[in-house]
Formats: structure tokens, sequence, C-alpha cells
């Protein structure tokens, strides 16, 4: 059976510092799993969705840890494609104070980097009610965006949306190349799910009020523009309004970005109204950041709601 929400684009290994310091200063680190499609896959099945995930991965070590991860979080990895002689990328992190973190990659050529238009299985495609990808998806290689686009719209032809988060990463490509097309990718989506730093480095827009209804301009039909503490500012055609964020103690924010777009995407399929959803999403996005690691700290459902109602009995502070 085809889940309802596919995610493509490239998965890396993760080591965390364990300590906070540059990366030449850090004696230990912990290793764990990364890339923001593959973040946002684990949270969707942590959280209770049907998913699965489309990469190439290297016939490597690294590349069989994350085929167990996902066959214990529940994402269907049928479509993986695990290619000989090639490696699965790697990236560590650095913790800087107030939870900051600096990225060090290794990604240059990795199998995730050769996925392209030929290895998607159209028929699988097709029948997702949500394809979900990234401006790092697009911006990786050229065979990889090829995919990407492509999958887009097959997905779109066959009544299925299309999720998208620009996450924006000017490392990987100059400002004029990722604007040109990230603003495709806003044009074909349904669902943008943003954060204001994504703005600020695209367009200079640092006011939630004046990026979203920008990006509605674009043509999706729902806007989520992510705020990090402060929460998010919802748009839709009919009304704009701001869910607040929750307090925690911020020990590292890594794929908070991620989980929170796996919990939007999870409500939405299920129905909820979008003050649930982005309360939920939030919840799900602060939890993320108590933990180390993009992958670890992602709550359950059961946790994200159970800590929404806690919220609740101490007066709904924030």
């Amino acid at each position: 059976m085809v889940p309802d929400i596919i995610s493509i684009g490239e998965p890396m290994v993760e080591f965390c510092a364990t300590s906070k310091g540059r990366l030449s200063q850090v004696p230990l680190f912990k290793r764990g799993w990364g890339g923001d499609t593959s973040n946002f896959a684990v949270a969707v099945a942590r959280l209770g969705g049907s998913v699965g995930y489309l990469c190439r991965l290297g016939d490597d070590e690294f590349g069989r840890s994350f085929l167990e991860l996902w066959r214990k979080e529940g994402v269907d990895a049928s479509r993986v494609i695990i290619e000989k002689g090639a490696f699965t990328g790697v990236y560590f992190i650095s913790l800087m104070e107030g939870g900051k973190h600096d990225f060090t990659y290794y990604r240059k050529d990795s199998a995730a980097s050769h996925f392209s238009p030929e290895d998607l299985d159209e028929s699988y495609v097709k029948k997702a009610k949500v394809l979900h990808s990234s401006g790092i998806s697009l911006a990786v290689s050229q065979s990889l965006r090829e995919a990407v686009l492509k999958a887009v719209s097959l997905c779109k032809a066959s009544g299925g949306i299309f999720s998208f988060d620009p996450n924006v990463r000017l490392r990987l490509w100059p400002i004029g190349t990722a604007r040109a097309i990230i603003e495709y990718a806003f044009r074909q989506a349904d669902i943008i799910l943003s954060s204001i730093e994504d703005m600020e480095l695209l367009y200079g827009i640092s006011d939630p009020e004046v990026a979203t209804k920008k990006l509605m301009e674009m043509g999706a039909s729902i806007i989520a523009l992510k705020l990090g503490a402060q929460g998010c500012y919802i748009r839709t055609r009919d009304r704009a309004f701001l869910s607040e964020g929750f307090k925690v103690d911020v020990v590292d924010t890594t794929g908070a970005g991620d989980a929170f777009d796996g919990a939007f995407l999870v409500g939405y399929l299920e129905g909820w109204s979008l003050e649930k959803i982005s309360a939920f999403a939030n919840a799900v996005g602060a939890l993320t950041t108590t933990g180390f690691g993009a992958v670890a700290p992602i709550p359950s459902r059961e946790e994200a709601l159970r800590f929404m109602e806690s919220q609740k009995s101490l007066g709904d502070k924030r």
C-alpha cells in the first residue's frame, strides 16, 4: 500500500557535538541521523502518519543504519535505492551558546546526489496524497532537482498536493540561483512551510505579515511561517493569524523545523482546524529542541498532545 505522504531528498548521518565549542575543540560526538526530508519522514511516522521516503543511499554501514532507522520508525523505504560504490553523506554539528549550531558537511558526490528522474517509481508517486521536499533537495544536484520536480508534477497531476520547505542554505548555491529555483517551487506548492530566516535570506523580509502575503502571491493555499520560539504565522486566502509558541529549555534547535513540517502535515491530513494544526506543530517543534540531534528528540504523538494539555493546565502560558 502506498503511504499518504512521500518525502524525497538527501539523508545524512549526523555527528552531534556533546559539548559546546568549535568543531576542533570538541572531543566527543554522538552519532545520529539527519537530512531535512528524512527528519521530516521520521517525524510524520513517529506522530502517527503514513509516510514513505525516496532517495539513494551508499552501500555502506551508514546507509544500512538509515534502512534500520526507517524500519524501526515505520517509514516505508521500499523504493530507496542502494548504490554500490557510493557513500552516504555525513555532517558534524557544533553547538554554540543559546542552542545555536554550526554545520560542517561531507556530501559532495554522495549517493543521494545521484538520484535522478529515472529512479522514480511513477505509480508509487502518483498514488500519494502529499509529496514533500525542500530547497536543500533542489540544491544538492541537478539530477536530484529534476527528480523532485518530476515527482511534484506526477503527484499533482494525479490529484495530490505538494508541500515545500525552502530551507535555504546559501553554502549550497548562490543567492540568485537559489531564489530563482525556490520561487519556481513556491509556485508549484500547495502548502509552503518556510521560516522567517528563509524569507530574510531570499527577500530581505523580516515582517511575518509581509512575508506571508508575498508567499501567498505565489499561489499556495496555506502558508505556515515558522518564527522559532514565537511560534508560527499562518495565512490562507481568507485569513491570517499568529499561533504562539511554547516555552521550553532549548538544548539544540537542529531539526526542529523539519519536525514542525511533519506535524503540520499529519494534522492537515487528519482534517484538523488550522488552529489545532499550528499549535500541534509548534509543540512538536519546541519539544524537538529539548535534546541533542535532529531525530532523537522528536516526540511521539502522545508526548506532544500531553505536553499541549500540560500547558493548558498552566493557564496556556507560552
